[in-house]
């Protein structure tokens, strides 16, 4: 008996939590992706009628703009989100004596949620309340920093506040990569007279490539699943200058009543993080031969 309790005890255990994340999870995602083959509108219809969600999906300007500001958005936060927190973490790398409270300053941003750190930018780039008009306070009556109000730049305000966030903890990976590199071989590259940049550049760096990766898949599933910074901080506009796939889905579902366009947009979003995870998951499981 007691061997039968040892074996099946932490299987028991574990089955209701399986039980709820396949149903949950992912059979929610596959009732979503079945949705969104049918003419489902403020209430979900099971009669299948192929693609014509999808081919109204590609037909419509919004979606495009969602998905135009999603690849300005990842880029922008994925490219210095990354060169930021490479940077912090070298800085801190140099065993500084005011290490432990920058560290803590740097990381501080990423013990805030989104929504927070959506409505403090709001805030601070608010033309009537932030930068703007303390510059015009100073006496630059012509000094304008509109970014926020402006449908060609309100992009870019998610970019700020997005990599503000999540530097930080960019930066703690980075410097988590940096301690555990053998100091044996920046000694010995320092006898031979390398230079401090020189051996950042052509040995720590390199050798970091797997949490460079780790970072990118992060940084990817945050930009593809952005919403609530993107509604705290312009709320998807002006007008739907700043709309993302996330905030174009919730206005499909909730706003406009319909169901099946937000389940089409939604399967899109999951086709686009499965095509970043699945390389990521394959090289990282595959067998490795010697």
């Amino acid at each position: 008996m007691t061997d039968w309790l040892e074996k099946h005890v932490p299987k028991l255990v574990l089955a209701p939590s399986l039980i709820a994340i396949f149903v949950f999870v992912y059979g929610f995602i596959g009732w979503t992706a079945y949705v969104s083959f049918t003419k489902s509108r403020l209430l979900p219809k099971y009669d299948l009628v192929g693609t014509i969600q999808y081919e109204k999906l590609s037909n419509s300007p919004r979606w495009d703009v969602a998905l135009t500001n999603l690849a300005i958005f990842g880029i922008l936060f994925i490219l210095f989100a990354m060169v930021i927190g490479l940077i912090l973490a070298i800085l801190l790398d140099q065993k500084i004596r005011t290490e432990g409270p920058l560290r803590t300053i740097y990381l501080y941003p990423m013990a805030l949620s989104f929504i927070v750190t959506g409505t403090a930018w709001k805030w601070i780039l608010n033309p009537g309340l932030g930068i703007e008009s303390v510059f015009r306070d100073m006496g630059f009556e012509n000094f304008t920093f509109d970014w926020l109000v402006n449908p060609d730049l309100a992009i870019y305000t998610v970019v700020i506040a997005g990599v503000w966030q999540s530097s930080g903890f960019v930066m703690a990976l980075f410097l988590a990569g940096l301690r555990s590199v053998d100091g044996e071989i920046i000694r010995a590259a320092m006898v031979d007279g390398i230079s401090t940049p020189r051996i950042y550049m052509s040995i720590i760096i390199p050798s970091m490539a797997p949490i460079f990766l780790s970072s990118f898949i992060v940084l990817s599933h945050l930009a593809i699943k952005s919403f609530d910074l993107v509604i705290a901080l312009t709320g998807g506009g002006p007008g739907y200058a700043t709309d993302l796939p996330a905030t174009f889905m919730y206005a499909m579902a909730f706003s406009r009543g319909d169901i099946g366009q937000a389940a089409s947009s939604a399967t899109v979003m999951m086709m686009i993080v499965t095509a970043i995870i699945v390389p990521y998951l394959y090289s990282e499981l595959r067998p490795r031969h010697d």
